[in-house]
C-alpha cells in the first residue's frame, strides 16, 4: 500500500486472503494498447485475458486490488441472474438485438460463468478457498416451489447441470427444515473473493499486464492516438479503454454512474463453529441463497465460520441493527448453533440496474463498459471480462456473447436513489411474506 491508496476496509476476507502482488501508482506519461479502469473481477479478468492474448494492457485501480465490491461480497459463485430467468432474459434482449439468438448467447454466458471462474482458479493455482460443490436456492414458502420448478426447467433446457430438491432433500443439504425444497446448480460454489481478486491480479501480471493501484481516474478524453486516461500523478495513452468500475463509478464519463443504483450489502462472519455443529449445517459445502427478495444467504469459509449477511432499509446505526437482525435470523434458521457470535461485520456497495439486466455499453468508439451485476457479480463479472477482452482485441461487437448498446440506460430520479432503495427493501420484505 502507498500513501495515496485508501486502506482495505476490515473484513473476514481482508484478514484471511493471501497478500496482493506488489503494485504502485501510475506516475508520468505512459502508453498501452488497452487501458482498463477498475481492479475488481471484471477489470482483472479483462486485463488477464488481454495479456494472455499478447495485447499490451495497463490496469488502473483507484485504491487496492479488490477494494470495492469484488473484495467485500459474500463470495458465492452463482451462474444465474438474481431476478430474471432465461426466458425473461431472452425476451428482454430480442427486440433490440435482432431476435432470440443474442439473448440465448447471453444466457449461455451466464450458464457457464461459474465453471469458467473455477477453471481459471485451477489453471492459475489461485489461493481463494475455492469449493465447487454447488449452489442451492431453497424455496422460502411452499408456493415458491413453482418458481424453483420454472428455473430448473428453463436452465435445464439449456444444458445447465440443475436439479430439483424435495423438502426432505433440502433439509438434508442445509441442516434445517426452514425451507420447503428448491433447486440448485452443480457448477456453483464459494470462494474467498479478495483472494480471488488478488490471485487474478497476480495471474494478469505474470501474463504481461501492467497494474497500477492508488491511481484514481479523473478523466477519459479523446487523444491523437486514441484515448488519454488521466490520474492525479500521470497520464496513460491507449488505443482502447475498458471501464470496469461498476458500483464505484465516478464522474469521469458523463451519465455512466446514473445507469446504476449502488446499494449497501452487509456481510458478517460468525466465530469458528465447533466441528460437531459445523457438520450439521450445509454438510456438503454448498453455497446457499434463497428465494426471498430480502435474501437469506449462507456459506462457510475455510476455517468453519458461517458467512452470511443482509440488508437494511436505512443505514443509520447500521452495525448494531444488522447484528441484531441477522443474529435473530441465524438463531431461527439454524437453532443448533445456540449463541450466535459475529467476529466480523462489514459492508460494501453492489449495484443494480432498473430492469435488473446487465448492460454492455460502447460509450464511444474504442471505449467499452458494463453495469448491472445485480448481486451476481463474481461469476458474471469474470465472464464478461473475457468478452470485453475479445472486443478490445479485434472481435466485432456483434460477435461477443453479450448484446452491446450505445445508448446509456440512465435511471430517472437517480438523485433520489436513497429513497428508492429504502422503499424497495421494504417492498421486498412485504412480498416475501406473501405467496
Amino acid at each position: 500500500m502507498n500513501a495515496m491508496t485508501p486502506p482495505m476496509p476490515p473484513s473476514l476476507w481482508a484478514a484471511t486472503a493471501p497478500p496482493a502482488p506488489p503494485t504502485a501508482p501510475l506516475q508520468g506519461a505512459a502508453r498501452t494498447g488497452v487501458a482498463v479502469v477498475g481492479g475488481g473481477f471484471t477489470g482483472l479478468s479483462t486485463a488477464m485475458h488481454l495479456a494472455e492474448a499478447g495485447v499490451p494492457v495497463t490496469l488502473l485501480e483507484a485504491a487496492e486490488i479488490g477494494w470495492g465490491a469484488s473484495g467485500r461480497n459474500n463470495g458465492q459463485v452463482i451462474p444465474t441472474l438474481s431476478r430474471l430467468d432465461p426466458d425473461q432474459i431472452v425476451a428482454a434482449v430480442a427486440p433490440e438485438h435482432g431476435g432470440r439468438d443474442k439473448g440465448e448467447e447471453l444466457v449461455a454466458l451466464i450458464r457457464d460463468s461459474a465453471a469458467l471462474t473455477f477453471d481459471l482458479i485451477r489453471r492459475h493455482g489461485i489461493e481463494a478457498e475455492a469449493v465447487q460443490n454447488g449452489w442451492i436456492q431453497p424455496a422460502h414458502r411452499e408456493a415458491r416451489l413453482r418458481l424453483s420448478e420454472a428455473r430448473a426447467e428453463q436452465w435445464g433446457r439449456r444444458g445447465a447441470p440443475v436439479r430439483l430438491y424435495s423438502r426432505a432433500e433440502m433439509a438434508s443439504l442445509t441442516g434445517t427444515d426452514h425451507w420447503f425444497g428448491g433447486w440448485g446448480n452443480a457448477t456453483g460454489g464459494r470462494i474467498n473473493p479478495l483472494g480471488l481478486a488478488r490471485g487474478l491480479a497476480a495471474a494478469a501480471i505474470r501474463a504481461g499486464a501492467t497494474l497500477h493501484t492508488g491511481s484514481p481516474v479523473t478523466a477519459i478524453e479523446k487523444g491523437p492516438g486514441g484515448w488519454v486516461v488521466t490520474t492525479p500523478r500521470g497520464t496513460l495513452e491507449a488505443e482502447r479503454v475498458v471501464v470496469a468500475t461498476h458500483a464505484y463509478t465516478g464522474d469521469f464519463w458523463p451519465g455512466l454512474k446514473r445507469t446504476i443504483v449502488p446499494v449497501r450489502s452487509y456481510q458478517m462472519a460468525t466465530s469458528v463453529l465447533s466441528d460437531n455443529i459445523r457438520k450439521t449445517i450445509l454438510p456438503e459445502g454448498h453455497a446457499l441463497s434463497d428465494t426471498r427478495g430480502d435474501l437469506y444467504f449462507y456459506r462457510f469459509d475455510a476455517n468453519g465460520r458461517l458467512v452470511t449477511g443482509g440488508g437494511l432499509i436505512v443505514p443509520f446505526g447500521w452495525e448494531g441493527r444488522i447484528r441484531a437482525r441477522i443474529t435473530e435470523r441465524v438463531r431461527r434458521v439454524f437453532p443448533q448453533i445456540g449463541e450466535v457470535r459475529f467476529d466480523y461485520i462489514w459492508w460494501g456497495y453492489v449495484a443494480g440496474t432498473a430492469d435488473r439486466m446487465p448492460h454492455v455499453y460502447e460509450l464511444a468508439p474504442g471505449v467499452l463498459s458494463w453495469t448491472g451485476c445485480n448481486g451476481r457479480g463474481v461469476a458474471l463479472g469474470i465472464a464478461l471480462g473475457r468478452e470485453l477482452a475479445k472486443a478490445s482485441n479485434g472481435t466485432a461487437l456483434r460477435d461477443i456473447a453479450a448484446p452491446v448498446e450505445t445508448r446509456l440506460r440512465t435511471i430517472p430520479g437517480h438523485a433520489f436513489r436513497s429513497v428508492g432503495i429504502a422503499w424497495n427493501v421494504a417492498r421486498m420484505r412485504r412480498l416475501d411474506a406473501r405467496d
